[in-house]
């Protein structure tokens, strides 16, 4: 089965949503979590997601090495969900910062090595898999140059992999709508 891209705003309930998809499958579920517990508030969101999701699901923590966790993770006979690709993106741009006032992706290797090496692996991936991300280029334009430089790619990077994925779903207060079917 192709991958199916889950966007969505935060707390949309798009991660409810995959995990819902993943529940239906019946197959044995990965989660591939890309977030790290920097800070009390991450850590208590982290615990709140492991939490919700049923005991006998596996967690591999993945902050940057997303394509490889893939090809290991996604095979036959199983489903594989990445919560989320914004976190990983926001991951691979922790260097941003040190860059000069003017702002680009392509001063950043990690991120296009990553980046390329998720869209060269998604469409020969097997087994079920459900990428969950944020859509943030609803609402307001960041203040800052950083700000905008992660709206951009968030958005670059939503575009890429909806294009590869066989299915695309918007969810907005925990209701599906389907972009891609």
């Amino acid at each position: 089965m192709p991958a199916h891209l889950i966007l969505g705003g935060a707390r949309s309930g798009k991660s409810r949503y995959a995990e819902t998809l993943a529940l239906g499958t019946g197959l044995p579920v990965t989660v591939i979590a890309t977030a790290e517990a920097l800070d009390a508030e991450m850590a208590s969101r982290i615990r709140r997601h492991q939490q919700d999701r049923p005991h006998a699901w596996r967690t591999v923590e993945t902050p940057l090495a997303l394509a490889d966790a893939l090809r290991r993770e996604a095979q036959p006979g199983r489903c594989v969900i990445v919560d989320c690709l914004t976190l990983w993106l926001m991951n691979l741009m922790a260097d941003a910062d040190t860059l000069a006032s003017a702002l680009d992706a392509d001063a950043l290797p990690r991120l296009l090595a990553e980046r390329a090496a998720l869209l060269d692996c998604l469409p020969g991936l097997r087994g079920d898999v459900l990428l969950v991300a944020n859509e943030v280029g609803l609402g307001l334009v960041p203040e800052t140059p950083l700000g905008r430089l992660f709206r951009d790619e968030a958005g670059r990077l939503n575009q890429s992999v909806a294009a590869l994925c066989g299915r695309v779903t918007f969810v907005a207060a925990g209701l599906p709508l389907a972009l891609k079917r």
